[in-house]
C-alpha cells in the first residue's frame, strides 16, 4: 500500500552494491490518499487532559474510546492530549507495508540464532520460534484483551510466497540443529495471509475495531487460496518433511473456506491443533469481540471429519480466559459445565491481566465498556476484582482438581447453585466426603495476649508475670 524505491546514490567501489546501506523513500498509494470533503489530514482529536483522566475513570474510558477510533491509518487524526503546562502530541499511525517493503524488511541478512553474549544459556522464547517463519503483519480482529492491532495494525501486510519460501530454504540449510520440520508459518494469527477488505476506500475510512465482530464484514475477503498454494509449495520443498501451522487460528474465517480446514487438517496438524474459543457464555465473549460457539461447533464438525477421511486421530484443543471483564461467576460455572459435558480438563488456566492498550483493560480500570458510547449513564461492567474472586474463577475451570472443590462447593451454595454438588453427569463437583466434613479447622499456635489501653491494669500485671 506504499512502495520503497532504493536511493540512487552510488556505493564505494570496495563495497559489494547488494550490501549497501540504502535508503527507503515512502511513498503513499492511491487508496490512502485524503479522502475528498473529509481534511482528517488538517485537524486533530483533543483526548481529556492527564490530570483529568488519572482522577476520572469515565473520561479515561472517553479518552480510551477516541484513541481506538484513530487507528486506520487512512484516516486517523493526529491525538492531542495536555500535561500540566505541557502537551503530548501522537502523530497518526503509519502506513501500511506493501508486499515489496515486506520482503525488503525480511531480506535483510538476520542470523537466526540467539546473540552470542548469550552463550549456550537456553532461551525458550527462541526455542518457540526456532524452526517458524513469520508470513505477514498485522491483525483485524480486535480481541479486547490484545493490543496487536494497536502494534501492528488492522491492515494485513504480506510478504510474498517466494520471499517466505526463501526463508524457509535458508532456515533449512543453515539454522543448526534444523530436522525437516517447520513448526510455524504464520504470524499474529494463521489464517489472515492475503485476506483483505474487497473495498479500497471502505479500508481507508471504516473506524470499526474489528472486521469479524459481531459478523465477519461482508467487504472482508474470506478467499484462503494464497494460503493453500503456499503451504502447498513449502511442503514439496526438499529437505522439508512437515510444515506444521502453530499461530492462532481465526476459525470463523476459517469456516468460510471449506478446502482451508481440509489442507490444514489433512497436512499441517501434529496430532493436537490448539484454538481459543475464550469462553462458552454470550456476555464474556461480547465484551471480548469473540465469535459466539455456533462457530466453534462447525468448525470442530468439519475438524472431525476432515481428519477421518485422512485416517488420522487428532484432536482440539481449546484455550480459555478466566476473570474477564464482563464475565459473573455465572457464567463461569456454565463454563465449567460445558467443559464438563464435553471432557475437557484444563491443565493450564489464563487468567485476564490488565496490559496497556487494551479495550479489556479500560474496562477493568473503570467499569464501563468504550466499545459502546461513554456516558456517566454506561452500563457498568461486571468486573471479576480482588484476589478471592479471581482465583475463585481460576479454580472453577479447573473443577475436576479436588484442591479447588471446597472454594467451588461454597461458591454455589451462595449462588443458589447447590445442586450442582454432587455425583452424576449433571453435577459440578462431589459432595464433601465424610473426612472433609469431620475434619476440625486446624487451631491456632497459642501465644501471647495482646493488650490495649482498655487492659485493666491488674491484668497487665498478670500477663506480664506468665
Amino acid at each position: 500500500m506504499s512502495s520503497c524505491e532504493a536511493s540512487k546514490d552510488t556505493s564505494p567501489n570496495f563495497v559489494d552494491a547488494k550490501d549497501a546501506v540504502q535508503t527507503l523513500a515512502i511513498k503513499p498509494m492511491a487508496a490512502y490518499e485524503p479522502v475528498k470533503g473529509q481534511p482528517w489530514f488538517k485537524t486533530y482529536a483533543k483526548l481529556p487532559s492527564y490530570d483529568v483522566v488519572k482522577t476520572d475513570p469515565v473520561m479515561y474510558a472517553h479518552a480510551s474510546r477516541v484513541m481506538h477510533h484513530e487507528t486506520n491509518p487512512g484516516s486517523a487524526r493526529a491525538l492531542y492530549q495536555e500535561h500540566g503546562n505541557k502537551a503530548l502530541w501522537v502523530n497518526p499511525p503509519a502506513m501500511p507495508l506493501d508486499t515489496e517493503e515486506m520482503d525488503y524488511v525480511f531480506a535483510a541478512p538476520f542470523a537466526r540464532v540467539p546473540h552470542p553474549m548469550y552463550g549456550d544459556e537456553k532461551i525458550p522464547a527462541y526455542d518457540m520460534i526456532r524452526f517458524s517463519v513469520n508470513i505477514m503483519r498485522g491483525c483485524f480482529g480486535g480481541c479486547s484483551f490484545c493490543s496487536i492491532t494497536e502494534h501492528e495494525g488492522r491492515i494485513i501486510q504480506n510478504r510474498s510466497e517466494d520471499s517466505i519460501i526463501r526463508e524457509v530454504e535458508d532456515m533449512r540449510d543453515k539454522v543448526p540443529g534444523f530436522t525437516g520440520v517447520v513448526s510455524d508459518l504464520g504470524g499474529p494469527t494463521a489464517n489472515m495471509y492475503r485476506l483483505h477488505c474487497k473495498d479500497p476506500k471502505v479500508e481507508a475510512t471504516c473506524r470499526l475495531p474489528s472486521c469479524v465482530h459481531p459478523t465477519i464484514c461482508d467487504y472482508m475477503g474470506t478467499d484462503h487460496k494464497p494460503l493453500i498454494n503456499l503451504y502447498r509449495r513449502a511442503r514439496a520443498l526438499p529437505g522439508i518433511k512437515k510444515v506444521l501451522i502453530a499461530s492462532g487460528l481465526r476459525y470463523d474465517l476459517a469456516i468460510r473456506d471449506p478446502e482451508y480446514v481440509k489442507e490444514l487438517v489433512t497436512h499441517h496438524v501434529g496430532g493436537y491443533l490448539k484454538i481459543a474459543p475464550e469462553h462458552t457464555e454470550s456476555e464474556p465473549l461480547r465484551h471480548m469481540l469473540k465469535p459466539n460457539m455456533s462457530s466453534y461447533n462447525k468448525f470442530k464438525r468439519m475438524f472431525e471429519k476432515y481428519s477421518q477421511e485422512a485416517g488420522k486421530e487428532q484432536y482440539l484443543i481449546p484455550y480459555f480466559i478466566s476473570a474477564h471483564p464482563g464475565t459473573r461467576d455465572v457464567d463461569m460455572v456454565n463454563m465449567a459445565m460445558w467443559l464438563k459435558t464435553n471432557k475437557f480438563r484444563l491443565d493450564q488456566v489464563q487468567n485476564f491481566y490488565p496490559s496497556p492498550m487494551c479495550n479489556a483493560t479500560t474496562m477493568y480500570y473503570t467499569e464501563v465498556n468504550p466499545l459502546k458510547k461513554v456516558t456517566r449513564d454506561s452500563e457498568r461492567v461486571s468486573i471479576p476484582r480482588g484476589i478471592r474472586q479471581r482465583r475463585l474463577h481460576k479454580a472453577i475451570l479447573r473443577y475436576h482438581d479436588p484442591k479447588n472443590w471446597a472454594q467451588i462447593r461454597e461458591a454455589l451454595v451462595d449462588m443458589g447453585m447447590k445442586n450442582l454438588i454432587g455425583k452424576g453427569p449433571q453435577c459440578l463437583v462431589p459432595a464433601a466426603s465424610h473426612a472433609e466434613s469431620s475434619r476440625s479447622a486446624p487451631k491456632a499456635a497459642r501465644g501471647k495476649q495482646g493488650m490495649t489501653k482498655h487492659t485493666s491494669p491488674r491484668s497487665q500485671r498478670m500477663r506480664r508475670s506468665r
